[in-house]
């Protein structure tokens, strides 16, 4: 039997990977995913991104500092090997240094269920706030989304079942 690399599970524990390769096993990880992921969200442009995201800032992050940008980049999973990046583009406009930030999420969450672009558009916001993958980040992230954890390992489960069906193809 191949042994089937979980790439977005690896710091999680064996028995959990065990049981996520029970479920691929079974071809029943698609459907366990469809279950509680149903649905597409509309957010498809960068301006309703960027409206998403901004109204989302306002609710939970009012003194943090003020988008500038945010859009859906088709080459961000394939060059950074991320699905969102947080950037902060410095410019010279006279005498004075102006930082412009940026959002960027990965173009593959235009699919995605509404859940886990929430999700991956409350990280990037946390990370106004706080640039490390801190305590302080992941519960910043969790006030903004109650069940963060989950919602960022069920979208693992999503990532994998994508290869996998790539992989099928």
């Amino acid at each position: 039997m191949t042994v089937i690399e979980l790439k977005y599970l690896r710091a999680y524990s064996p028995s959990l990977q065990a049981q996520v390769r029970e479920l691929i096993a079974r071809d029943q990880l698609g459907e366990h995913l469809a279950k509680r992921y149903a649905g597409q969200h509309e957010v498809q442009t960068d301006k309703a991104l960027y409206a998403y995201a901004q109204a989302l800032r306002q609710e939970y992050l009012r003194t943090a500092p003020p988008l500038d940008k945010v859009l859906y980049d088709s080459k961000l999973d394939l060059i950074h090997q991320a699905l969102g990046l947080n950037t902060a583009i410095s410019r010279v406009q006279g005498g004075k240094l102006k930082a412009k930030k940026e959002i960027r999420i990965a173009s593959l969450f235009k699919e995605a269920a509404p859940a886990f672009l929430r999700m991956i558009v409350v990280h990037e916001l946390a990370h106004l706030k706080e640039r490390e993958h801190s305590k302080a980040f992941y519960q910043l992230c969790e006030h903004m989304q109650p069940g963060y954890a989950q919602l960022e390992f069920d979208l693992r489960l999503y990532l994998t079942q994508r290869d996998l069906e790539k992989s099928a193809r």
